[in-house]
């Protein structure tokens, strides 16, 4: 180490002024962090740091938090945890600025720290290698504290210069401007042009063999014809995403296998060709997410292929004192449900397609859990890795964070058309949507506008007792302002209640309501 790195500098005209030494230190950050996703951005052996680091966040995070973010951002809440971390990473990075002012010493110090807890995330990754990781990280810290190092230097006011404020601050911006610009190229180039296309496997290079049971094309009374309503099946690229997962798990199929353990007569491991290789069955099936708002759109609807979980848990046998089956993933979340529901005839699979392609990676490829009639909290596994059979004292992945323990989705209703604050013609005017109760489903929707009687819907033919039903109703308003409210009725007689439930802690309740306009 230098005699000016160990010792304070000499007066206070050759220090960078506070601002200035701010700047630098989030500059530095920003350098450390561009230069670490690029790096890592070539291989699928190093994490990204701020996934690694965002991930490990996420079970830290009061409940009250989680559920904020996920009803505020919707599927967009880990994009803005990446931000967060990000944001956090720069502000320490100018807190370290100003507190190396005048000994640049504490510099290193603090870069090597956060390199370490940078490591210590990434090892938590499955797919993390350590020596590759670590070199990366190293570079990335010196990297970062070379660069403090050098604006700090060019923040400077040597003494006895009298210019100040003048070509020392412009070679500071000049070159400031120009390193932050390149940190931020790398960490874009890193993390969208080279990560987002790094993939073990695509999954569309997978031939999947021909189905053992094909369900035949929906026929024309399954679907109704209206501008803006849902689709029948939810197109993969626009089916929601909510889970844990920061960056999504890139599994080699090849290597991929499926354990089934616990309470069970015979232990049970499959490949992914072993999988294959069992008759494949079609299957239409609804999922919702237990965080869905009222007239939300965290639910959808897809043609799942698969292996029925039923025939799966029968070959490993299952014991009488079994009372729950957890699903593991590759990534650590687990989900928990009753094991009868996986044997009461629902259309319960081991999944490894969705909508005719094979899962996508950020569905679950190679193989995830689709169960009928649970929100995807409890069942709706991705990555799955394991299938432990266990009695009903295990908790999975959010009951421990105050989830209820059994997750039945709840009769729900949506009016797609008219959207929110639409305008339209006086008159005649279409209301569609979709209605979901699924294992029970749905005998009746009705809607009201601005508070009168209720007006039957044409209900389209469902596909499955296990999916979504689309409906239209026809309704007569004036000129102004109206609200229309749509209710369901399950196949079991029951009507959806008026008052809001919120999500927490086992799924929203309340009619969906629209404002809009004939004009």
């Amino acid at each position: 180490m230098s005699t000016d790195e160990a010792a304070p500098l000499a007066g206070p005209s050759d220090a960078p002024s506070t601002s200035a030494a701010a700047l630098a230190g989030a500059i530095a950050a920003a350098v450390a962090l561009g230069l670490a996703e690029l790096l890592a951005g070539t291989t699928v052996l190093v994490p990204s740091p701020i996934d690694a680091i965002s991930q490990q966040v996420i079970p830290r995070t009061p409940e009250v938090v989680t559920r904020w973010a996920i009803a505020t951002f919707g599927t967009s809440d880990i994009a803005v945890l990446n931000a967060g971390t990000t944001s956090v990473a720069l502000v320490i990075g100018a807190v370290t600025g100003v507190a190396a002012r005048r000994r640049p010493a504490r510099a290193v110090v603090v870069f090597a720290a956060a390199g370490a807890l940078g490591l210590l995330a990434a090892r938590a990754r499955s797919e993390a290698a350590l020596v590759p990781t670590a070199l990366v990280l190293l570079v990335a810290v010196i990297s970062g504290s070379l660069a403090l190092r050098t604006l700090l230097r060019l923040g400077a006011t040597p003494p006895g210069t009298s210019d100040a404020d003048g070509i020392a601050r412009r070679r500071f911006l000049l070159a400031g401007g120009g390193i932050a610009t390149a940190a931020v190229l790398s960490a874009a180039t890193g993390r969208f042009l080279l990560r987002g296309n790094l993939a073990v496997v695509d999954p569309t290079d997978v031939a999947l063999p021909a189905p053992a049971r094909s369900l035949p094309s929906p026929g024309p009374s399954a679907e109704l014809s209206v501008e803006g309503l849902s689709p029948l099946f939810t197109p993969n690229a626009r089916f929601y995403i909510i889970d844990t997962a920061v960056a999504v798990p890139q599994i080699d199929p090849a290597t991929w296998s499926l354990r089934i353990h616990g309470l069970v007569d015979r232990e049970v491991t499959l490949s992914y060709d072993d999988l294959l290789a069992r008759p494949l069955e079609e299957v239409d099936v609804t999922l919702s997410c237990v965080s869905n708002e009222v007239g939300g759109d965290l639910v959808g609807n897809a043609r799942w292929l698969g292996v029925r979980l039923a025939d799966l848990l029968g070959e490993a046998g299952v014991r009488a004192d079994c009372e729950q089956l957890i699903g593991r993933s590759s990534d650590g979340f687990t989900a928990g449900f009753p094991v009868e529901v996986a044997m009461d005839g629902r259309d319960a699979i081991v999944a490894v397609a969705m909508n005719g392609e094979p899962l996508p990676t950020e569905h679950g490829f190679p193989a995830r859990l689709v169960v009928p009639g649970l929100y995807g909290y409890v069942s709706a596994t991705k990555w799955l890795t394991e299938l432990e059979l266990t009695t009903a004292d295990v908790d999975g992945y959010w009951i421990p964070r105050g989830w209820s323990k059994e997750g039945p989705i709840k009769t729900q209703s949506r009016i797609d058309v008219p959207a929110r604050g639409a305008s339209v013609a006086p008159g005649q005017v279409v209301v569609a949507g979709v209605a979901w109760a699924p294992i029970r489903g749905i005998a009746g929707v009705e809607v009201a506008v601005d508070g009168g009687g209720w007006t039957a819907a044409e209900l389209s033919d469902p596909l499955s007792a296990g999916t979504w039903v689309q409906w239209r109703a026809m309704v007569e308003v004036d000129a102004g302002d109206h609200v229309v409210q749509v209710r369901a009725t399950d196949g079991e007689g029951r009507t959806q209640g008026e008052g809001r439930v919120a999500p927490a802690p086992d799924g929203a309740e309340g009619w969906h309501r629209v404002t809009f306009r004939a004009a």
